[in-house]
């Protein structure tokens, strides 16, 4: 499923306290907005962007000041966005101060402050970043039968996040209640299946605020699994044929026997002898040669 490279939820402006929320999938460019509303050129002026890490810690992300920035020889830019932060120059006459951040990483999620230090009053814009591609589930088996095997999936990614089990046709499975947990800013989650049947067996996981989806497959064979419907057409035919062949065999063998068993009976009754004559013949012939 493919993801839109940015969502923004709503628009900064410079009056009232402004947020928007930008998602992203990982790998991919991130622009973080940030607009004086009245559109003042700030070609000459200065403008500063950090993470926030905490209240007492931020990162350096990019900063202008008059035509001096992190990318044409200014110090101070943290190593984490070194090479991969610009601005849009030509919209800074139109009060643009966005960036772009390209080959995003989950460690980039946070927020992130655009702030005019020398615009009085100073208010910061926040930006919520979320790099939100799930890496792929980790799937395992946990227990192996002849009739039946138990499968696990674990994985984690931004909530809400829904972990699901799938066959080869792209048929849902019913499984057992998924165990979640939060790390951090994460959710982890872990959803375990018994399967009875050979087949491929992949669990999905679905990070549904950006749409993104990632799955990881398992084979996996049951020697006792009873056949699928139309897998065993082979055996029935040759069974068919057996049988057809088999009662041929003692159809045909019956009339043979029983045509033997009439010639038999035709030689009996008159039995010829080597001259055509009738062995009674022959014996009264004896008889009065005596």
């Amino acid at each position: 499923m493919e993801l839109l490279p940015l969502v923004c939820l709503c628009l900064l402006s410079c009056s009232g306290d402004a947020r928007v929320t930008v998602l992203v999938k990982e790998d991919g460019d991130a622009v973080l907005p940030c607009l004086i509303s009245n559109k003042e050129d700030i070609t000459g002026k200065l403008f500063d962007w950090r993470k926030v890490e905490s209240q007492k810690e931020n990162k350096e992300v990019f900063m202008y000041d008059a035509g001096s920035h992190y990318n044409n020889g200014r110090p101070g830019q943290d190593d984490q966005f070194k090479g991969r932060v610009s601005h849009f120059q030509d919209q800074l006459q139109n009060g643009n101060a966005s960036i772009k951040i390209t080959r995003t990483k989950m460690d980039d999620s946070g927020n992130y402050s655009c702030d005019f230090p020398r615009h009085q009053p100073s208010q910061p814009f926040i930006v919520e970043l979320l790099v939100g591609a799930a890496p792929e589930p980790n799937i395992k088996t946990l227990d192996h039968k002849p009739d039946w095997a138990l499968l696990q999936c674990e994985a984690h990614g931004y909530p809400p996040l829904r972990v699901e089990w799938k066959d080869s046709a792209g048929k849902t499975l019913p499984a057992e209640e998924p165990q979640i947990s939060k790390q951090g800013r994460y959710s982890y989650v872990t959803v375990n299946i018994t399967v009875t049947k050979t087949d491929d067996y992949s669990c999905v996981a679905t990070q549904k605020n950006i749409s993104h989806q990632v799955a990881a497959v398992i084979p996996v064979h049951i020697q006792g699994a009873a056949p699928e419907p139309g897998s065993n057409t082979g055996m029935v035919i040759a069974l068919v044929v057996f049988i057809t062949l088999f009662v041929a065999a003692v159809v045909g063998g019956g009339l043979y026997i029983k045509h033997l068993k009439k010639d038999n009976c035709k030689k009996g009754s008159t039995p010829v002898a080597t001259d055509g004559k009738t062995d009674d013949e022959q014996r009264n012939k004896m008889m009065d040669n005596q």
